[in-house]
């Protein structure tokens, strides 16, 4: 056999080896080796989203290699401190019954809860590949739809004033945005964007849930809810009514019972007072002693003059 046919022969039976060595003897990076002879992973997407109770698939696509039955692992990082998803070919952790490895290193988690949100990490070492190892990192967050929401709603207010009405939920993520209802009807942002309310003077801040007037009108009673919406949803509270009045009555009647209270209160002092004898009028140094009484039949003289003689006298 021709000496150069013998040797392209022996070439295709080295291979991916005498590559390898090849590029060693040379002190090539193993940078420079192209992809088919080293492990290459991918993903669909490295940031992922999923609602609560909902199933999702975080993929990790294996491009290249060469080594028959990979080392698979991967990781859950939550505070910056890592745990085993799977490992040693099953499924651990706080996810041990809820997912499932998925041909080729997918990993698919059924009923995500909200605790599931982090990062994870997946993991592939093929010994047999010049590039022995690559991972990839997926941050998954879990939305949370929200509650139905804590709101206020004053029970009367008066023409004029400004009163505020507050919603407020901390369950949902992201964090829900808030939106005010008059009469199952929403209220725009902007009231000046409506001609239906464009006489109103009121503000939404549909980060924080407050409904705040400027100068409430009569117009402005009736039922009001809030609702709070994110991406997994949205939940609102029961309609409460608001009452619009021409003069505070509730602050009259406030006035008359306190009023009434304090009529009640200088009464019973009074009569706590009289009951003390706080009221009597005695005059302690006022003489009440009377001189004894006289005999009318007999004059008493001077004690100098050493007798008596009678006033009148006597009848035999």
């Amino acid at each position: 056999m021709p000496r150069h046919l013998w040797t392209s022969l022996n070439r295709l039976r080295c291979g991916v080896g005498c590559f390898k060595s090849s590029m060693k003897k040379w002190g090539l990076s193993d940078s420079l080796i192209p992809s088919t002879f080293g492990v290459i992973l991918r993903t669909t997407d490295k940031l992922v989203w999923a609602n609560e109770f909902e199933s999702i698939e975080l993929t990790c696509l294996i491009e290249s290699i060469s080594t028959n039955n990979p080392r698979i692992e991967w990781k859950k990082i939550k505070n910056g401190v890592p745990s085993y998803v799977y490992f040693q070919n099953r499924i651990s952790g706080d996810l041990e019954d809820r997912a499932q490895l998925r041909e080729p290193a997918n990993i698919v988690i059924f009923n995500a809860t909200r605790a599931d949100t982090a990062e994870y990490r997946c993991e592939v070492a093929a010994i047999d590949d010049q590039r022995d190892f690559d991972e990839i990192l997926i941050s998954l967050a879990v939305r949370v739809k929200p509650v139905v929401p804590r709101c206020s709603v004053p029970v009367a207010v008066t023409v004029g004033t400004s009163p505020e009405l507050r919603c407020l939920e901390n369950e949902g993520f992201p964090a829900s945005q808030y939106s005010w209802f008059h009469n199952k009807e929403e209220l725009p942002q902007d009231p000046k964007t409506s001609p239906k309310f464009i006489n109103s003077s009121y503000t939404i801040n549909v980060d924080t849930g407050s409904l705040k007037f400027r100068r409430v009108r009569k117009e402005d009673a009736g039922e009001y809810y809030c609702q709070a919406k994110n991406d997994a949803g949205y939940a609102h509270c029961p309609s409460q009514p608001m009452e619009v009045y021409d003069i505070d009555i509730l602050g009259i009647l406030l006035k008359a019972f306190a009023g009434l209270v304090a009529l009640i209160c200088i009464a019973v002092g009074i009569c706590h007072a009289h009951r003390h004898g706080c009221f009597s009028s005695k005059d302690h140094t006022e003489n009440n002693y009377k001189l004894p009484a006289q005999d009318d039949g007999v004059e008493y003289g001077d004690p100098d003059e050493g007798h008596f003689r009678h006033k009148s006298s006597f009848v035999i």
